[in-house]
């Protein structure tokens, strides 16, 4: 598997979605096909997302550890890795150190 270090042909999103008072930043892309990614920043700390929609996260540099909802299981993913989160879900994201940063793919 190879995570994406560009995208053409996308329209960059300038307000950035902000979460956790600025622990979490992200900026949407929007492609012609109509699927859209965010890229984002997460900083130390703990954070619970929920989803509405089939995730996909790949780890663009950084650490981080993730406990699915439903399971018990914490499992680590480092850069180059990715992890799928289910439709009406969620997850716990713990960033120890540095900055972990992501591309959130939202699955059909």
């Amino acid at each position: 598997m190879s995570i994406p270090s560009e995208f053409h042909d996308v329209t960059a999103v300038a307000k950035a979605n902000v979460y956790f008072d600025g622990r979490v930043v992200s900026h949407s892309l929007l492609f012609a096909d109509g699927s859209k990614k965010t890229l984002g920043l997460i900083y130390p700390g703990r954070f619970h997302f929920g989803t509405a929609q089939a995730e996909r996260m790949e780890i663009v540099a950084g650490e981080c550890r993730v406990k699915l909802d439903g399971t018990a299981a914490e499992v680590a993913y480092g850069t180059g890795t990715q992890f799928d989160v289910p439709a009406k879900s969620g997850f716990d994201i713990e960033v120890t150190a540095g900055i972990c940063e992501y591309i959130c793919s939202f699955l059909p």
